[in-house]
């Protein structure tokens, strides 16, 4: 990473998320229990091995807040040329993208539980990645709270360190105001290139999502960001 990269990610950051006490269902702990592990990887301050992760080399793509998991697993079946690492901090969440990886026999796809920048940061080596999936990030809409949102220069900065040179980052959000700082954002970012002038079409490999599909039944906007490491 070079020094500058190194200057702007260096300075504590504020956490995305907050840890809700939301309601875990018995499958959801069954298959957290039972499935972190054969397919979780524990947070360590050491950067991971891919191959050995994976049993393979292979392109590596990192999706950043997996939700429930569907579309995750959607992706990683139909790319299985690929391998997949989830990260995502809330059990219901994590139970059930393990629960899709069983019922699909998935190979591909692994999950940390932990805080992204974390991971990214001291898991992941420079150039390690392929790809970089950040689909639909909590919007903190409040002023207020708009400091918690995960696509800030800092965290862009460290993601574009850790793409190889062509790797791709693509965020989607249903915000507009979110969309055009997303846009703002990456575009800032040296390492980075837009591929499309502004918003990007929404690309096959990235599935429709239910809750999507609700949003632009009833009128919302979704847009996508896609950006290229250069070489």
């Amino acid at each position: 990473m070079s020094e500058g990269v190194e200057k702007k990610v260096a300075a504590p950051h504020i956490r995305s998320f907050v840890l809700r006490q939301g309601r875990v269902s018995p499958a959801q702990l069954r298959f957290h229990a039972e499935g972190m592990p054969r397919w979780g990887i524990a947070y360590g301050h050491a950067p991971l091995d891919m191959a050995e992760a994976f049993g393979r080399a292979a392109p590596r793509i990192l999706e950043i807040g997996c939700g429930m998991g569907e579309t995750t697993a959607l992706i990683a079946a139909t790319h299985p040329e690929n391998d997949y690492i989830g990260i995502e901090v809330h059990t219901p969440g994590v139970g059930s993208l393990l629960k899709e990886i069983a019922t699909r026999e998935l190979t591909n796809l692994r999950v940390i539980q932990h805080d992204a920048f974390e991971v990214v940061r001291d898991m992941l080596a420079p150039h390690a990645l392929d790809g970089i999936h950040i689909y639909f990030p909590d919007p903190w809409p409040k002023k207020r709270q708009q400091k918690r949102r995960l696509i800030q220069p800092p965290f862009v900065a460290l993601l574009a360190s850790r793409l190889a040179p062509g790797g791709y980052i693509h965020c989607a959000t249903d915000w507009e105001e979110y969309a055009q700082q997303m846009l703002d954002v990456l575009s800032g970012e040296p390492l980075l290139e837009n591929t499309a002038a502004g918003f990007a079409e929404r690309p096959d490999y990235r599935p429709q999502t239910k809750f999507e599909t609700r949003g632009l039944r009833l009128g919302h906007g979704v847009w996508d960001v896609i950006f290229r490491r250069k070489g």
